[in-house]
């Protein structure tokens, strides 16, 4: 990891020490995905067995995962896995359900009624990513939701590994969580299936789930297409940032970069720290645990994109973080409540010494579907009400409509839409001559 003083940065030399890998702007992926969505809209399921057999090297008679599959995979699991499972799903559920929006009604004046009425999603479309780590736990981030929130048709699309299948564990979780429909195509393919439908797979309205640059730009192009999709939020590789002081512990700092470097050579990992002391015994650190990590060489990989920068006080740390806007944001710093008061950009905020990151990407409660690549500027995380939408209603009475029709005609009369005047006018003529 590189080493700067933030105050010895210009102000080019600080956004550079920022930026995200180059690799995730590259032009050939927008290309490469721009070729791929109307392939599948156009050639459906065989389109898709043909980008599975090309990047995956698997061929597919059935796209579609049996459903006794599924049951299988969870007779089959461990029951100390089962109970990891059921623990997660109960706090993610406890969660979830919390968010469940009320109707709002408001009297705006007399005679005046309006309303917002929540109304789940007719469908949704779940990725799960696969390759080198199947993520059980994004499947259960999404799913647990989106059943909370009442969405019907929830559909997942993960990849098949080498054998032709998708991992157990994956299936497993999906019965846990009472999904039926699941199917074996992943990467940017797998984006046009969900937002196009084909002969198997049915058409979604909304698309969630993380993924690698490819997944990231297919949910771009296909939900800003006509008639597209819409999409949970920009979610490409992972990142976190670390706030470190001098108390801190390297162990705990060092563990929770590694935690997230070792997704994908893409991921990109900060520490913000105090002293030129602190960040010597973390890069001492990280060198001494990534010696047994399994995923050591995407770890390294990443850590080539990851920063250590030095600063003279906590303002710094605020500034860094907010300019950044990182996926995760972990607080190790002497009182870090007060700290997080003050941050405005940032997907999910882990505080104190004992909460490091991976409790929230699997088993807290918060979901882990995250926006990255600094879209926390403008993005929240996935949460219930993603998996919604809302619906407003108005009712006036008579007295009602008198007393806002003036309004309403002067307004339409300045817009010249004489029309939307003598939809209000008519009603209050009419209303008079009954009266009369």
């Amino acid at each position: 990891m590189q080493v700067f003083n933030w105050h010895k940065l210009s102000p080019r030399e600080r956004t550079a020490a920022l930026a995200r890998p180059d690799m995730l702007a590259d032009a050939r992926i927008s290309t490469t995905v721009a070729d791929i969505l109307p392939a599948v809209r156009d050639g459906g399921d065989a389109a898709l067995r043909t980008y599975t057999k090309c990047f995956d090297g698997v061929d597919l008679a059935d796209i579609k995962v049996p459903k006794q599959d599924l049951k299988q995979a969870w007779a089959d699991l461990p029951d100390a896995d089962k109970a990891a499972m059921n623990m997660a799903k109960a706090n993610i559920v406890a969660f979830h359900t919390a968010q469940l929006p009320d109707v709002i009604e408001v009297e705006t004046m007399p005679g005046v009624l309006c309303r917002r009425e929540p109304r789940p999603l007719d469908s949704a479309g779940l990725y799960v990513p696969g390759g080198s780590a199947p993520l059980i736990s994004t499947l259960m981030m999404l799913a647990i939701p989106a059943k909370i929130a009442g969405v019907e048709k929830r559909i997942v699309a993960s990849p098949p590994g080498a054998n032709g299948k998708v991992n157990s564990a994956v299936l497993a979780a999906a019965y846990l969580c009472g999904i039926e429909d699941i199917y074996m195509v992943g990467g940017a393919q797998a984006i046009a299936a969900l937002g196009f439908g084909t002969q198997s797979i049915p058409k979604c309205v909304k698309i969630f789930g993380p993924g690698n640059a490819y997944v990231a730009e297919a949910k771009a192009q296909i939900s800003a297409a006509m008639g597209g999709p819409a999409i949970d939020l920009p979610a490409g590789p992972s990142e976190a940032l670390v706030l470190a002081d001098d108390n801190a512990s390297p162990v705990f700092v060092a563990a929770d970069l590694l935690a997230q470097a070792e997704h994908d050579p893409l991921a990109q990992v900060i520490c913000v720290c105090r002293s030129q002391g602190f960040a010597d015994e973390l890069s001492r650190e990280i060198i001494r645990q990534i010696k047994d990590l399994p995923r050591r060489d995407i770890a390294k990989q990443s850590l080539k994109n990851g920063r250590i920068f030095i600063v003279d006080g906590l303002d710094d740390m605020v500034e860094i973080t907010n300019t950044y806007a990182p996926e995760h944001l972990i607080v190790q710093i002497e009182n870090p409540d007060a700290l997080s008061a003050k941050i405005r950009n940032a997907g999910s905020i882990f505080l104190g010494p004992w909460t490091p990151e991976s409790v929230g990407d699997y088993a807290s409660g918060t979901n882990h579907t995250l926006p990255t690549f600094g879209a926390a500027r403008n993005y929240s995380g996935v949460v219930g009400e993603s998996f919604m939408k809302f619906i407003s209603v108005q009712k006036l009475s008579r007295a009602g409509l008198e007393a806002l029709g003036p309004c309403v005609e002067r307004l339409a009369a300045l817009e010249g839409l004489d029309a939307h005047k003598r939809a209000v006018s008519l009603r209050l003529e009419i209303g008079l001559e009954t009266r009369s």
